[in-house]
């Protein structure tokens, strides 16, 4: 990346960021337009392509750019300080939801980007993704301690069964020509519950 485009004014690169959001989370990366990005910026695509050398570097960054945006928000609000796996967990995605209500655009950039196919992009996304999110990654900061939880259970299982499945419910609802980010919090909330309550040990 060109570091003239961080020489840019914050107003002039967020606009940039905000109009590569909006169309990468309505197309696939490769019928994605930068001329479309270019113009919702007000700039000409061969400026576009003098701050990003190609579409790809774009679109990295900007997956680089919102996951570390969410990961900074959820330090920011001491989600991994809360008492237990749980509190943890309904923070993060009542995090998510928070910054669904501010910049729209990134929260649907976000899973779009998580399911990206296109094989350029895939093993970058993936390490980029990678550091925030898996068991192995985030036991620790999550406090997975086998004491909270049922004799026998899989740990790494319980973890991808909660991950993919709130993963999911944010990629159908953000499909959705309406978007509720009351009810999804709410849904949330409801969803932790039911796990805690299955998976937690009896006292």
């Amino acid at each position: 990346m060109n570091e003239r485009f961080f020489q840019l004014s914050e107003d002039k690169r967020n606009k940039i960021i905000s109009s590569g959001f909006r169309v990468f989370s309505q197309y696939s990366y490769k019928n994605s337009p930068m001329s479309e990005i270019a113009a919702e910026a007000d700039i000409s695509k061969s400026l576009l392509f003098y701050y990003f050398k190609n579409k790809k570097e774009l679109y990295l960054f900007l997956c680089r750019y919102s996951t570390e945006l969410t990961e900074q928000e959820m330090i920011r609000q001491k989600c991994y300080e809360k008492a237990d796996f749980f509190d943890i967990f309904l923070s993060g995605l009542k995090v998510k939801v928070q910054l669904m209500r501010q910049y729209p655009d990134l929260s649907l950039f976000q899973p779009k980007a998580y399911y990206e196919k296109d094989k350029s992009l895939r093993p970058e996304i993936n390490k980029i993704i990678g550091q925030y999110s898996g068991y192995e990654n985030q036991s620790e900061m999550l406090k997975l301690n086998k004491e909270q939880f049922i004799d026998g259970l899989d740990l790494e299982m319980m973890y991808m069964d909660m991950f993919l499945a709130s993963q999911g419910y944010l990629w159908e609802k953000l499909q959705s020509e309406t978007i509720d980010p009351d009810k999804m919090e709410n849904d949330f909330i409801r969803m932790i519950e039911f796990w805690r309550q299955m998976y937690s040990r009896k006292k």
